[in-house]
């Protein structure tokens, strides 16, 4: 983390303040803010050099942090946030996720899961504790893209409900305020939805311009979840095991180019903008203050235009960047086995 602030943690006076920030309200009535720090390196930067950004971020007024332990460097982040702490930020003020990896599904391992991360991050609490893949296969960090686990396999509610009661029970004990999921369909959704004691307050989901998941999208809103958004620019430094030829570039659509031209900022921006302005809540990763911050910056000023909002919803691909591929059993097809592309749970018997 950068010199200056581990020594002498302060608070930037020209940076945004937190509370023009604008918040979603979650069903349990919790706020979280609108625009949150992602933390996945995607295997391209350093534990450190993504704490600084934590540290940058939250003195310049980010209060969400968006972490996991998959990503490997939740004990760096952790310091961070106790220098933050300890330099006049209040716990109250932050709103801290973390994610239960797919290695920790089994009865008793996602509390373990939970305790390793609160212990690592230095909380007594998470804001928000999410399954990170409703399902147990798992793949060694940073494998090559066509690896696979000979014990992966698909779908399972037992599965899926043994791993989501030990998180409600984490609600229980006060380890945790909000649960929910993360890279869901709605097909899983309709099996699993009607069995939860405690419902999701979050969908953590891919979504930018050129993936929209509209269908998906007005499910969790009809039913009281809040989407988080992530690679909410296209992920541009994401992992080479996530890109193909067939990807699209979200920050090189005209309709994009044209509203960022209009607006004298970084296409990446308006991406940010299109999906506060929508509804989701965005967590762009950045190690770079100037980008971090412009993208908390476009949740409070120059908003898209009414007319820029409808060109954008039409420019949706349906382009799916973070494929899942690591995940598939031996004997499926593609990853799009993954998700449930015709409204039916591949390989799932009732």
């Amino acid at each position: 983390m950068s010199k200056n602030l581990r020594q002498e943690f302060k608070i930037n006076p020209n940076g945004i303040k937190p509370e023009t920030v604008p918040c979603k309200t979650l069903r349990t009535g919790d706020k979280i803010p609108a625009v949150g720090l992602g933390t996945f390196g995607s295997d391209r930067f350093s534990k450190e050099e993504v704490a600084d950004a934590v540290l940058g971020a939250i003195a310049n007024g980010y209060r969400h942090i968006d972490c996991a332990s998959v990503y490997m460097n939740e004990p760096e982040i952790g310091g961070a946030l106790k220098i933050a702490m300890e330099g006049g930020v209040k716990r109250e003020d932050l709103w801290i996720t973390s994610k239960v990896w797919n290695d920790m599904h089994k009865q008793g391992d996602v509390l373990l899961s939970c305790a390793q991360s609160l212990k690592d991050l230095k909380l007594n609490y998470l804001d928000l504790f999410l399954m990170h893949w409703p399902f147990p296969n798992y793949h060694a960090p940073g494998c090559d893209g066509d690896s696979r686990n000979p014990d992966s396999r698909p779908f399972s509610v037992e599965e899926f409900m043994a791993t989501w009661q030990q998180m409600e029970r984490l609600v229980d004990m006060g380890l945790v305020k909000n649960i929910g999921t993360s890279n869901m369909t709605i097909a899983k959704f309709n099996e699993v939805y009607d069995l939860m004691r405690i419902k999701p307050s979050i969908n953590e989901m891919e979504l930018h311009p050129h993936f929209q998941q509209q269908e998906l999208y007005d499910w969790c809103i009809e039913h009281d979840i809040q989407p988080i958004g992530f690679c909410p620019i296209g992920s541009p430094t994401r992992p080479d095991r996530d890109k193909t030829e067939n990807d699209t570039v979200d920050i090189e659509d005209p309709v994009i180019l044209a509203a960022a031209k209009r607006l004298g900022v970084h296409p990446a921006v308006v991406c940010v903008k299109w999906a506060v302005q929508r509804g989701q809540v965005p967590i762009p990763f950045s190690v770079r203050e100037n980008e971090y911050m412009s993208n908390l910056q476009s949740a409070i000023d120059n908003p898209l235009t009414d007319e820029e909002m409808e060109a954008i919803a039409k420019i949706d691909k349906k382009c799916r960047l973070i494929k899942g591929q690591v995940f598939l059993w031996e004997d499926a097809d593609s990853w799009e086995d993954l998700w449930d592309l015709d409204g039916k749970i591949l390989g799932y018997n009732k």
